[in-house]
């Protein structure tokens, strides 16, 4: 203390102010808690999109042969018969994860030329309530028309939408008889089919839509890529079955 009040009476002031300072400050980093924002060393416009550690894709699903139902004469083929690979995919036809995976299937065959085929099987889940009947119209197109036309009216559906009360206009438009082709729709004589495909999806290990089995027809070695993955992802599965 010296001898000038005033000059006291400033230098308490000052005091005072600084303790003031610090106690609002501590008290407002307890109340706001610690936060990216408050990490030292990180500039403020930058810590908001910091990235995050990239995660490992889930482990792929054990698969066996042994599992997986021989492919006959009455499964849907595209691509090369006698192919190394096949590519045997349980879709469901309202799935939009299966509409987005159809491209890639159909690329896969023209980049792998007849290395790979496309089987198609069906798996309409239970809570797609159009999945099944349009299941069942694509097996009357092929009953009307053959093999192109299964696969004909599965990219049409894919494209357009799987709405049952346009499964005729789709038939037409692919140059089938609308009539026949909704007798044959209405009838529910494939209902047994679609539910027996599933069943062997099923007992593959298909636990959802799409499921895409790799199958090195030689070999007897069996992957499975869940969902709609990236073209690479198939491509890595193909290239290691083919080694």
């Amino acid at each position: 203390m010296s001898n000038d009040p005033q000059k006291d009476l400033k230098l308490w002031f000052g005091i005072s102010m600084i303790l003031i300072g610090v106690i609002v400050g501590f008290t407002a980093a307890k109340i706001s808690g610690t936060s990216i924002g408050s990490v030292p060393g990180i500039p403020t416009a930058q810590r908001s999109s910091q990235p995050t550690a990239p995660t490992a894709p889930p482990a792929a699903p054990t698969v066996s042969y042994e599992n997986i139902d021989p492919i006959t004469a009455n499964d849907h083929v595209r691509g090369t018969a006698n192919a190394n690979i096949t590519i045997l995919e349980y879709s469901d036809m309202e799935c939009p994860f299966c509409a987005r995976v159809h491209p890639t299937m159909e690329q896969l065959l023209k980049d792998y030329g007849g290395k790979v085929n496309w089987v198609f099987r069906h798996f309409p889940l239970s809570f797609h309530p159009n999945a099944q009947k349009a299941a069942e119209a694509t097996e009357c197109a092929a009953e009307l028309g053959g093999n192109d036309k299964f696969w004909e009216m599965t990219d049409m559906i894919y494209e357009k939408g799987s709405d049952n009360t346009q499964l005729a206009v789709y038939a037409k438009a692919i140059g089938l008889n609308e009539a026949a082709f909704t007798k044959c729709v209405d009838s529910g004589k494939y209902a047994t089919k679609v539910s027996d495909m599933m069943q062997t999806g099923s007992k593959a290990g298909v636990q959802g839509t799409p499921g895409s089995l790799i199958i090195n027809n030689k070999t007897k070695k069996v992957s499975m890529v869940s969902g709609a993955q990236p073209i690479a992802n198939f491509k890595t599965a193909i290239d290691a079955l083919l080694k």
